[in-house]
């Protein structure tokens, strides 16, 4: 038996109807996952990856140790060099996730009597390396530059002139699917000599010439300190990386603790990654992408949906349904439809804010979307 103390916080989270537990893989109709581009199901960089692996000789099942010791293949340089050329930045340190990329980065690189401001709705990833570290931090309301100011502002009267203001920041938030004002933000950072930090987890592969990114597209890589980038999501495979100068690289190399103690990517993982990036140059999902996103929306607007829905132009659209019961129970009923559609509730979001996050496709086709949208409006009037 655990302790009790343990039992009790899991009965807590079951009165509350919040109470997490895994679901068996299934054939629903995709309307909750990452795999924006249909890249983790695809059969050609399935096979270019398997062609190269064995064209090279290389018939390596694991790493055999995190990178400092025996885990530093020489595709990693590769795909890191091919990284750089990509998203045009001086360097890229590959993690094996977005959380371990996050923590790693957030819990070495702001010092004792460094200030860390971040968006009152950036990732847990973050939060959890800005806990881990020992600088200040204090959040700001969701996408209020103006906040952000305020708060700089106060905060800079208290502190040491040595100190460092880090900024962090989403380009596509995860839970709601809407976008800062990047442009004014780096200007404001650039201004006042702050450190920019923005996650691209959900930007990478939907924006950007080629699926490059969102901060990219802006023409503001150059004012942003750095970029964490995913792998998971629309390049439908596995691992992180962070964008920055060489010498940040070289700090985390060294005080990184997610990177320094963790085994290293397999061959096979980095070569799908390598992989991905290359069909990103020769898709047309992303077109297609963007053509089932404006889709959904006249949809949803010709169900006088529009006052639900959070405004976004991303993958991610999301209808708010207060409650953590209501919202299941609509996602339960999507379930029997023949949907998946998943449900965000409290604590993940605070309470009444709790939604439905439709996750849109290239491979949707619009009869599906067409008829999810229909069903949304029914179940939900």
């Amino acid at each position: 038996m655990i302790p009790k103390k343990l039992q009790d916080k899991l009965e807590a989270r079951k009165a509350d109807n919040t109470f997490r537990k895994l679901r068996q893989p299934h054939e629903l109709i995709d309307f909750a996952s990452n795999d924006y581009l249909g890249f983790s199901l695809s059969k050609e960089i399935f096979d270019h990856t398997h062609y190269y692996l064995e064209e090279a000789f290389i018939f390596q099942n694991g790493s055999r140790g995190s990178r400092l010791l025996t885990g530093n293949h020489k595709l990693y340089k590769d795909v890191e060099d091919l990284i750089c050329k990509t998203h045009d930045c001086e360097s890229a340190l590959i993690f094996n996730s977005g959380y371990d990329a996050n923590l790693g980065f957030f819990s070495s690189v702001p010092q004792r009597g460094d200030v860390v401001f971040y968006d009152e709705y950036i990732h847990a990833s973050i939060r959890d390396g800005i806990s881990m570290g020992h600088a200040q931090a204090y959040k700001f309301k969701h996408n209020d530059l103006d906040d952000l100011k305020q708060k700089c502002q106060f905060q800079r009267e208290r502190i040491s002139k040595d100190s460092e203001v880090y900024i962090a920041t989403e380009s596509v938030f995860s839970m709601d699917g809407d976008t800062p004002d990047l442009i004014a933000m780096a200007e404001f950072c650039k201004t006042n000599h702050f450190k920019l930090i923005v996650d691209e987890a959900h930007a990478v592969g939907v924006f950007g010439e080629n699926g490059i990114g969102l901060t990219h597209s802006l023409g503001i890589d150059a004012a942003i300190f750095a970029r964490i980038i995913t792998f998971g999501k629309a390049l439908g495979c596995h691992g992180a990386a962070i964008l920055g100068s060489k010498q940040l690289a070289d700090y985390l190399v060294n005080f990184s603790r997610p990177f320094i103690y963790t085994t290293a990517l397999p061959p096979h993982s980095l070569m799908t990654i390598k992989s991905a990036y290359k069909e990103l140059q020769q898709t047309h999902a992303i077109e297609k992408l963007h053509e089932n996103i404006n889709y959904f929306k006249e949809k949803v607007a010709e169900h006088q949906l529009q006052e639900r829905f959070i405004t976004s132009e991303s993958a991610i659209q999301c209808c708010i349904i207060p409650g953590n019961d209501t919202v299941k129970k609509v996602s339960q009923d999507f379930y029997a439809h023949g949907f998946d559609v998943k449900p965000i509730v409290s604590p993940t979001v605070p309470k009444g804010q709790e939604r439905l996050r439709f996750c849109i496709h290239s491979y949707n086709a619009e009869e599906e979307i067409s008829k999810v949208l229909a069903l949304l409006a029914t179940f939900i009037k």
